[in-house]
């Protein structure tokens, strides 16, 4: 059985600190090479997600690797010890970068020959790919057929009637086929996940599957809250689903900094591998690796590494259903009336690698031309920078009843929110005042970082033009302060 990562270093850019090897601020193509080998030799990620979607990502990554660090590598093999995944575009949502996922698919075949040209064996560096906004059963069914039918398929084809064949031509094709890890990231697929896993695996011999539950967009569509609740209710019916069939799901889910985003730092760990128990392989983003001393970074993906998953709490899928519509309803109306802070706040948060962000299937520009939002880590970095840690948005849908059970099912509920509260500043005009007497009815007590307050108080006067400050800076200022940008 192969081994199974458990810290899945990506590429988002939520990072405040530049790290050493970077030529800019804004890592590029080479420079996300250099990271990849970082993060394997000096931080101990097992894995490195390598990403195509939004961007043109570096089709020669595997022999630059094995070219330049070719003794590291033989010691640690990819493919074997420590791997590469591809998180490739959707056709159905990027049509304009559709042909960039056959290009993907077919670089697979060429790193397994470069792979074999420095090691003399069997052993495939990639040989699983990212589907991310996976809607269908048939979504992942397509990468899969196209690979083995298109890709592997040619092999047996002449060149021409009464000609050799491809595979004659060019050497065989492998590995002869690939795992598509479907990315759920709405709520209708999020809390479906278990039904598409059943239906793609159906008649297939898979050894095992990954499954990868989005966490940074649900909260940004739908509020903290209900963001981890139907998390966590994926993966409660997918271990179900598991154990039903006989077939080993390894769930990863994909956690920022930010606690709205999912609160992994190095000194977080415990807690949050506690809260996802079940899960095998957490994303290790940016302002993990590089905002922290580097040897907390190693201990906490060492503290990571020695947790064994095991089986998740039960989920009472009634209420969280309720709570959803509750939670999602009361969260929309606040991010509607903040709004045109966000946007204007968001023009000036710092960017951090030469890529177009991540799509994603965020339900208001989707489904409500009205509101028109930047990507996760901006509109996050832009409510904190003002005073509204995005956390606190849904806290009014909670009632009476809700409280206890919310706590039983999110048993970091209280500490993320002490967490975001931090940086809160409750005399912005932005804030939400019934939120007080909410956190006052709960009684949750907070410290404020008063350094922080106070920069928030100089980002909202410059935005309400009370002030004349410059607002780069400023929102550098407080990002360093949290050791994120959102």
């Amino acid at each position: 059985m192969r081994k199974i990562p458990r810290c899945m270093s990506t590429q988002h850019p939520d990072n405040v600190s530049i790290p050493f090897f970077a030529k800019n601020p804004e890592l590029d193509g080479e420079d996300e090479v250099m990271e990849a080998f970082y993060v394997f030799s000096h931080l101990g990620a097992d894995e490195q997600m390598w990403d195509y979607e939004g961007k043109e990502g570096d089709d020669y990554v595997v022999k630059k690797l094995l070219s330049k660090y070719k003794y590291f590598f033989k010691e640690n093999r990819l493919g074997k010890d420590i791997f590469l995944t591809l998180r490739i575009p959707n056709p159905e949502f990027e049509v304009v970068e559709a042909k960039i996922l056959l290009e993907t698919l077919e670089s697979i075949p060429r790193s397994f020959d470069t792979a074999y040209t420095v090691f003399k064996d069997e052993i495939s560096p990639i040989f699983e790919v990212i589907l991310p906004m996976t809607t269908s059963a048939k979504s992942l069914e397509r990468v899969y057929r196209y690979y083995t039918d298109f890709v592997v398929g040619k092999e047996e084809k002449p060149i021409f009637d009464s000609d050799i064949k491809v595979k004659d031509w060019v050497n065989e094709f492998k590995p002869k086929k690939i795992y598509v890890i479907p990315l759920f990231e709405d709520f209708e697929h999020i809390v479906n996940a278990d039904s598409i896993v059943e239906e793609y695996v159906k008649e297939k011999d898979f050894e095992y599957l990954r499954v990868f539950l989005a966490r940074s967009d649900p909260a940004m569509n739908y509020g903290l809250i209900s963001a981890v609740l139907i998390v966590k209710l994926a993966l409660y019916k997918l271990w179900k689903l598991s154990n039903r069939i006989g077939l080993p799901i390894y769930p990863i889910v994909g956690v920022g900094s930010a606690p709205f985003r999912g609160n992994l730092k190095p000194n977080n760990v415990l807690k949050i591998a506690n809260e996802y128990r079940s899960v095998h392989t957490y994303t290790v983003q940016s302002s993990f690796k590089y905002d922290y001393p580097v040897n907390e970074v190693v201990e906490g993906l060492k503290q990571l590494k020695g947790i064994l998953p095991t089986n998740p709490k039960e989920i009472d899928e009634k209420f969280v259903l309720d709570f959803f519509k509750r939670g999602s309803l009361t969260y929309f109306l606040h991010v509607e009336n903040l709004e045109p802070v966000i946007n204007k706040v968001a023009k000036h948060i710092p960017s951090r690698r030469k890529r177009k962000l991540h799509v994603g299937l965020f339900g208001y520009s989707r489904d409500n031309a009205k509101l028109k939002l930047p990507r996760a880590i901006a509109f996050t970095g832009s409510l904190y920078s003002i005073g509204v840690p995005p956390e606190i948005l849904d806290l009014i849908a909670i009632e009476k009843d809700d409280y206890f059970k919310i706590k039983s099912l999110y048993e970091n509920f209280e500490s993320d929110l002490k967490d975001a509260l931090k940086f809160a500043n409750v005399d912005s005009p932005f804030f939400p005042k019934e939120v007080l007497r909410k956190l006052e009815e709960f009684g949750i007590s907070f410290e404020v970082n008063e350094e922080h307050k106070e920069l928030t108080k100089a980002i909202y006067s410059t935005v309400l033009d009370l002030k004349n400050y410059n607002l780069d800076e400023l929102i550098l200022r407080a990002s360093l302060i949290r050791k994120f940008i959102g």
